[in-house]
């Protein structure tokens, strides 16, 4: 760090998604020192992380190095750093490469899958946070296609070719959709001797809606374009087991499956827990409507992991825009707190939600105006290619979504055999 800023307030950031990200910018041209403390160098852009999944993106178009993001931002160092625990009473933070003292903090630390304590679904289903995940899903719906075009167990086969996916919010959606445009218009040409009749995409949905955040009109035009798409979705269906093989629902019988991708639950990050605060629902913790944590004026929480209720009595959705209006917020009455002003609380403004089901399908609710099919789905690509960072990302972003509209393909079609699950390949007679 430069001598001249030595002497200035030392502001941590831990975390650089959304919300992180966004404040470490907003405090370019203050006087102030930031440290942005992330475990990897590069911000992800988490809402195409399914696109990733099923071959559509490679994961350099969704993330980008935030050293390039933000390298001619003079008083902010980047430290690549695992966070372990928050000291807020000594004001330090605990990483794997050592402590670091702070005058302010903010913490943007996200949320992570949640599966409710459920160690069967820890250990042998899919979750959707990260780059890894991601990949992982992309390769293992590959190999499943690869083996069922080897043996000639017809139950087995049967079993590597359904697809099920839990939960039925935006996640859910967006991927039973795009799994089932991957396999009907590339992989079905990939293997034409496969019998396509056998294979399932199946989207469970504890409740009695999707999209439960929209109008009841949206939810039902997102299940009638899945149903198009050759989905099928099932209510009230609760997962109770999956041990990789066969999975196990509330008042079903079993359904033999090889692959559980699941998107129903999420919490806030395991990080927050060590804070000793009090925790609402998704282990999120309660702040102050400034942000600050109750107790200490100097931290602040953003994003997933803060628990604050809006308008209308409800915990704010744990989604981007929120992340990012909070970020503004913390960092103005940061500055406010370090001149010893009063801090102002923080306003959510709703600027809509959407989610699209593939190919010319999307729902959309925005400034009180509803959209669904080829509209809303213009609408999601223009919002979601503004989003991401750098102009590199949304050109090659954009050259990809125009050929495979075009020419039905998806070019990211490669099996990394470090990170597809064992499977055995001599169980069944191939």
């Amino acid at each position: 760090m430069k001598t001249q800023t030595k002497n200035l307030p030392h502001v941590v950031i831990v975390g650089a998604g959304f919300g992180g990200l966004r404040a470490a910018r907003a405090l370019r041209k203050a006087a102030v020192r930031v440290t942005l403390i992330d475990r990897n160098n590069y911000h992800l852009f988490q809402p195409l992380l399914y696109q990733v999944a099923t071959a559509g993106l490679s994961v350099d178009e969704i993330a980008y190095p935030l050293r390039g993001i933000l390298r001619g931002q003079r008083n902010l160092e980047f430290q690549l750093a695992e966070v372990q625990k928050v000291d807020m009473e000594n004001q330090i933070i605990r990483t794997d490469l050592g402590e670091m003292s702070y005058d302010a903090l903010i913490l943007a630390v996200g949320s992570e899958t949640n599966f409710f304590g459920n160690v069967s679904l820890a250990k042998n289903s899919f979750g959707l946070k990260g780059i890894e995940e991601a990949e992982a899903i992309r390769n293992h719906i590959l190999h499943q296609f690869e083996l069922a075009s080897q043996t000639e167990d017809h139950a087995f086969r049967q079993a590597l070719l359904t697809f099920v996916v839990a939960g039925g919010g935006p996640s859910g959606v967006e991927m039973a959709g795009a799994i089932s445009e991957l396999i009907r218009l590339v992989l079905r040409k990939d293997f034409p001797r496969l019998d396509f009749s056998e294979v399932r995409v199946l989207l469970l949905e504890a409740g009695d809606r999707l999209l439960t955040h929209l109008d009841a009109s949206l939810s039902q035009a997102a299940l009638t374009a899945l149903a198009k798409k050759g989905v099928e979705v099932r209510f009230g269906q609760q997962v109770q087991a999956f041990d990789g093989r066969t999975l196990q629902c509330t008042g079903q019988e079993d359904l033999p499956a090889h692959t559980l991708i699941w998107t129903a639950g999420v919490r806030a990050a395991e990080l927050v827990d060590g804070l000793d605060m009090q925790q609402a629902t998704q282990k999120r913790v309660q702040v102050l409507p400034s942000l600050q944590i109750p107790g200490h004026a100097n931290v602040f929480l953003i994003g997933d992991a803060a628990y604050l209720e809006g308008k209308d009595g409800k915990p704010l959705p744990m989604v981007a825009q929120v992340a990012m209006q909070q970020a503004d917020t913390a960092v103005q009455n940061l500055l406010r707190w370090l001149r010893t002003e009063a801090v102002q609380p923080f306003v959510y403004r709703d600027l809509g939600t959407m989610a699209t089901i593939g190919r010319n399908q999307a729902v959309a609710e925005l400034f009180g105006l509803r959209f669904r099919g080829w509209i809303a789905w213009l609408i999601w690509l223009f919002v979601h290619l503004m989003q991401l960072v750098g102009f590199r990302n949304r050109l090659v972003v954009l050259i990809n979504w125009a050929w495979e509209y075009l020419l039905y393909e998806r070019a990211v079609r490669l099996i990394a055999h470090s990170t597809v699950r064992e499977e055995s390949w001599s169980a069944h007679k191939l």
